[in-house]
């Protein structure tokens, strides 16, 4: 049986960090300026007050799964042995790790009840880990699988299609685009 790799964070999830944000900034920020792939960097000098605040908040609390994510990766899961991959580590409050921890963990356990927590994989060097298939939005977190699946974010929607073709890696949209990739075969 094949393996799959899942990030969670902008590819399971999304909506609760920039939420966070535009609560602390008092107004929504336009997420569409954003080149980093660490968001929080918008804060400038601020970046210490705000995560003083965020590091007791459950920022999963508010979060939900993208559309069609929980039906493809239930079907996924008939024909794929999946691990859901994610960082948990703020590079600013890494003393504070163990909440984020907790919240990720629990938040998998209650939205994606047909993977095993055995199955989750709690780590900051994706590249240990060895699957057949890494679904990620960020292109280094794919190294090393035979299919990559990057799934389009704010700081990687620049990348050209010549750019990800000579690195064999295949954009990816939605949950509905994998599945067609990824079900192709069992159809």
């Amino acid at each position: 049986m094949k393996t799959i790799m899942v990030d969670m964070d902008d590819v399971l999830t999304y909506g609760s960090f920039t939420k966070i944000l535009d609560d602390y900034l008092g107004y929504h920020y336009n997420y569409d300026t954003v080149k980093t792939y660490y968001i929080q960097d918008i804060l400038g000098d601020k970046k210490e007050d705000f995560f003083m605040k965020f590091k007791d908040m459950n920022m999963y609390e508010n979060a939900t799964l993208l559309p069609d994510c929980y039906d493809v990766l239930k079907e996924l899961s008939k024909y794929y042995k999946i691990y859901i991959c994610t960082d948990y580590i703020w590079r600013e409050i890494t003393q504070y790790a163990g909440n984020n921890l907790r919240n990720k963990y629990n938040f998998l356990y209650e939205k994606l009840d047909f993977i095993e927590p055995k199955n989750y994989i709690f780590t900051c060097d994706k590249s240990v880990v060895n699957c057949d298939i890494k679904i990620d939005d960020k292109v280094s977190n794919i190294e090393g699988a035979k299919t990559k699946l990057l799934f389009t974010a704010w700081h990687n929607r620049d990348l050209r299609d010549e750019e990800l073709k000579e690195k064999n890696i295949i954009r990816v949209n939605n949950w509905l685009e994998i599945g067609a990739i990824l079900l192709e075969d069992f159809k």
